[in-house]
């Protein structure tokens, strides 16, 4: 089988995630995931909301830290433990300044060489649309790259400049160009999922570890076509060529 997509770089040591809800991560790039921290990668999550309106029947005020406490407990799971939760309200996060302000923010604290978001397209490989907060944070990570590398751009948060993100990679695009190889990651990858247990148990009256597995199963298959033929994780990856100009002043190509 002839591989179409071309191997994530390895050349890096520390990721940060940008998504919208608790177990974005975990259906989009979960196995990637723990692939990534099982060969001692270093890895954190930032989470635009608390996932408070994705639960039918469960109040936002009940939900909010079930939710995140569920979100812990499988970020745990995949070896990640520097999880941050930020205040836009689930369901109606808007294009703002103020979410790429607190990616920007996010990005200069934790000195990533690689960004990771979820598909910030307008749908998932043409068959579904995708939702807003999904379109409105992929988009708000990726642009907050650039603003976090401009010492000019959101001064007001008293942190240094990170110009040091070399690639942004976005799981579940329906363009995808590189993908990692995650053999031996799934049985990990779907205890993950299941630490999202009652949101599970809304989603669907299947058995949980069926449906996680299914899904995942689909997935990994599905990238592995086109990638030798290995369970894999696919992403559509963003590269960032730097070159100085005068004045000290970095600008990406």
């Amino acid at each position: 089988m002839t591989a179409r997509l071309e191997e994530m770089p390895t050349a890096w040591s520390r990721a940060l995630a940008l998504v919208a809800h608790p177990d974005d991560i975990e259906y989009a790039m979960g196995p990637a995931v723990i692939t990534w921290t099982g060969s001692g990668k270093e890895i954190a999550y930032v989470l635009a909301t608390r996932g408070e309106a994705g639960i039918d029947g469960c109040a936002p005020e009940k939900a909010a830290p079930l939710r995140e406490r569920e979100q812990r407990a499988s970020s745990a799971v995949a070896g990640v433990t520097s999880v941050d939760f930020l205040s836009h309200p689930d369901g109606l996060i808007t294009d703002s300044l103020a979410l790429r302000r607190e990616f920007a923010a996010a990005i200069r604290r934790h000195r990533p060489d690689i960004v990771l978001t979820i598909n910030h397209h307008d749908h998932w490989r043409g068959v579904s649309w995708n939702t807003p907060d999904h379109r409105v944070v992929g988009r708000a990570a990726l642009d907050a790259v650039a603003d976090a590398g401009n010492r000019y751009v959101f001064p007001e948060d008293g942190l240094e400049p990170w110009e040091g993100v070399r690639w942004m990679g976005v799981a579940g695009s329906p363009y995808p160009t590189h993908a990692v190889e995650v053999a031996g990651a799934e049985d990990r990858a779907v205890e993950a999922v299941l630490q999202h247990r009652t949101y599970l148990e809304s989603l669907t009256d299947e058995d949980p570890e069926s449906y996680a597995r299914g899904f995942l199963r689909r997935n990994m298959a599905a990238a592995g076509a086109l990638f030798h033929g290995r369970d894999a994780v696919a992403f559509q990856l963003f590269e960032r060529d730097a070159y100085r100009v005068r004045n000290g002043v970095t600008h990406y190509r």
